[in-house]
């Protein structure tokens, strides 16, 4: 299995900055992608930002510009550096692992129990 351990959520003023980490474990015997999803009450979730095994990252057009996503391989770590944040970002923001766990396995996506940003003032 995989295990998914987010952190870094919390309450933050619009203009502020967040940075939120994903610690990935488990008998894994391949990583497709890392990916960060948001889900605002009474919306469907949405990707955020994904960043591939080589390296190629994706965002929603909305945090273009102000979220940047990397990894930390040495650490098995994905982190989400959230700049100039805005109430629109209030969201369950949540963990995706695409992965196998065996050579003949079938991708599978994987997911963490979420960390919740809330952008007030």
């Amino acid at each position: 299995q995989v295990q998914l351990v987010e952190s870094g959520g919390g309450l933050v003023q619009p203009g502020g900055s967040l940075r939120l980490s994903c610690g990935v474990s488990g008998r894994i015997f391949s990583i497709n992608a890392v990916g960060w999803y948001r889900q605002a009450p009474g919306k469907e979730r949405e990707l955020v930002a994904s960043i591939t095994s080589g390296g190629s990252t994706n965002y929603a057009n909305s945090v273009k510009g102000r979220f940047t996503i990397s990894r930390d391989n040495a650490k098995s770590t994905v982190l989400l550096q959230m700049n100039s944040l805005k109430p629109e970002d209030t969201a369950v923001y949540y963990c995706n692992c695409n992965a196998k766990l065996t050579a003949r396995g079938t991708q599978y996506d994987y997911w963490g129990q979420g960390t919740q940003v809330t952008v007030s003032s």
